[in-house]
């Protein structure tokens, strides 16, 4: 099953990848004076192609379903960095333009880093549901954080900072939506009703959904190298905290902490070396408009 959630995490992260490229082209092409407010998910409702990234983060939601149902939160949601190396290979792909040696390094560093730093840990156990005296607090930090990282961003013009800020509420969002539907997923194999009935459900949806706006509004307040770390890594970190102490999940210890510090650390240099090509995978080209 530990291969089955692997795979389905994949294909997750890869639609997910499809879904960045499309909704960064469309941001690109939103005005300025939108951002933060209704008018931008106005216009990009508007856009074909930014719905053609919201059907790849439909998608991405159910294999991401799927990953959670047949394994833990702390070995899933991990697998999510790779996302960035998707994402750069997709619109070099789309845009025809060539992906610098740089951006290959990066894309290594990152693989091998995950698979060295999840084979090391190898994230199992844990149950399907958490308490509710687990769930209370979490909710409350979690809204807290995110609520302090959106006024913390509104505070800067468009730009790094505020770009990087919007990626962290974002990142503390997904992890949170993916805690809660791992939840309502093994609610539903109890059946539809108990889906509908259950808390997690409306949970996920509506974090879920507040989570692709502050994503929307990342994108378009800055650069990638400005967002996408934020959020790729703190993502993976915080799913890992809620998958110990949501969900009582395990990870190995003692000598094994070794290959997973050195695999953590290639990630973390893949995620800082990838955005630095997104000049040549999303940018214009010279001379173009």
């Amino acid at each position: 099953m530990t291969w089955l959630a692997v795979a389905f995490a994949v294909l997750a992260a890869l639609s997910n990848a499809s879904a960045m490229v499309l909704q960064r082209a469309a941001a690109r092409d939103v005005p300025h004076h939108d951002a933060f407010s209704l008018r931008l998910m106005r216009d990009l409702l508007r856009d074909r192609v930014w719905l053609g990234g919201m059907a790849a983060v439909l998608g991405a939601a159910l294999f991401q379903a799927l990953a959670l149902a047949v394994g833990s939160l702390a070995l899933v949601q991990p697998i999510f960095v790779i996302e960035l190396t998707f994402v750069l290979l997709i619109a070099c792909a789309a845009f025809r333009r060539r992906l610098p040696p740089l951006g290959w390094w990066g894309i290594g560093s990152v693989t091998v880093g995950i698979a060295l730093a999840l084979g090391a840990a190898s994230p199992s156990g844990g149950r399907d549901h958490a308490p509710m005296v687990l769930w209370l607090p979490t909710l409350v930090a979690a809204g807290g954080a995110m609520a302090g990282c959106v006024l913390a961003a509104l505070r800067f013009g468009r730009g790094k900072a505020r770009a990087a800020l919007f990626g962290a509420a974002a990142a503390i969002g997904y992890a949170l939506t993916a805690a809660l539907l791992k939840s309502a997923t093994a609610t539903a194999g109890h059946g539809a009703v108990a889906f509908l009935t259950c808390w997690q459900t409306y949970g996920f949806a509506g974090v879920g959904v507040c989570s692709l706006f502050l994503l929307s509004n990342a994108v378009e307040s800055g650069p990638l190298l400005a967002s996408q770390p934020a959020l790729t890594l703190g993502d993976a970190v915080i799913s890992l905290v809620l998958g110990l102490l949501l969900y009582d999940e395990d990870v190995r210890t003692g000598w094994w902490l070794l290959p997973a510090a050195v695999g953590t650390a290639l990630v973390v240099v893949g995620v800082m070396i990838l955005p630095r090509v997104e000049s040549q995978a999303l940018g214009p080209r010279p001379g173009g408009h």
